[in-house]
């Protein structure tokens, strides 16, 4: 099994499992479905290649969290083009200066051929909606022969420059790592809708998956180690005999 690696930074992301009519949200982390749309999209599948997506389905996933970034609310308005009458007031979410490394495993054929479809796109990827381009290369690397929580947990930091140096106090971080299977002291405690079945306009399907929550401490590449200030006595001048 290989492991593929993805960089998911830009200045807006939006990764939703459901939506409510005019409100669209955001999950805290990019969704399989939202992964594996980018990675559709860059090897050129229709929305309607149902059979080629279930290949893709089966990859597993994780992601980890480098940098949360923060939430953001948008509202927005538009008109028919026949009528000229206005839409509903469109409520939308979301997350503003986030970085995450995502990764799928899966044949080694399968992820190299996914890696090289990254560095030439047939469609542009874009971080969950097509107004959030990623501010980074989404490739990082492909792992032969390497678990998908191993690879993981050996990642450096992503975080933007500016993140890391608010942290500079700590030698080692600790980032949250969300898998759809069991790893060594994760907990599961979620469940998702966004198994991908189709990305068929007339009937988007997605199916549940369960999501596993664990930690992982990596170094931080920025830290400033503490300099120990000598023992000083300020009488130690003073002839006091």
């Amino acid at each position: 099994m290989s492991v593929l690696t993805l960089q998911l930074a830009g200045p807006l992301q939006a990764w939703g499992a459901s939506a409510r009519f005019a409100r669209r949200t955001t999950e805290n982390a990019p969704t399989k479905s939202g992964v594996l749309g980018l990675l559709a999209a860059a090897v050129g599948l229709a929305r309607d290649a149902d059979r080629e997506l279930a290949e893709l389905a089966t990859l597993h996933f994780g992601v980890r969290i480098d940098q949360p970034g923060n939430r953001v609310r948008d509202f927005q308005t538009a008109r028919d083009l026949d009528t000229g009458k206005p839409m509903p007031l469109s409520e939308r979410f979301y997350l503003s200066d986030a970085v995450f490394v995502a990764a799928v495993a899966g044949g080694e054929t399968v992820v190299s051929n996914l890696y090289e479809a990254l560095r030439r796109p047939t469609y542009l990827p874009y971080l969950g909606r097509r107004s959030c381009p990623p501010a980074r290369p989404v490739e990082l690397a492909v792992h032969p022969g390497n678990d998908l929580v191993g690879v993981l947990r050996a990642e450096p930091w992503r975080a933007a420059d500016w993140y890391q140096r608010r942290r500079e106090r700590e030698a080692d971080v600790e980032l949250t790592v969300l898998t759809e299977e069991p790893a060594s002291g994760s907990t599961p405690n979620a469940t998702l809708r966004d198994q991908p079945i189709s990305f068929d306009p007339r009937h988007r399907r997605y199916g549940l998956r369960s999501v596993h929550t664990s930690t992982v401490t990596v170094p931080n590449p920025r830290a400033r180690t503490r300099q120990t200030v000598p023992a000083h006595d300020p009488t130690s001048l003073l002839d006091l005999a």
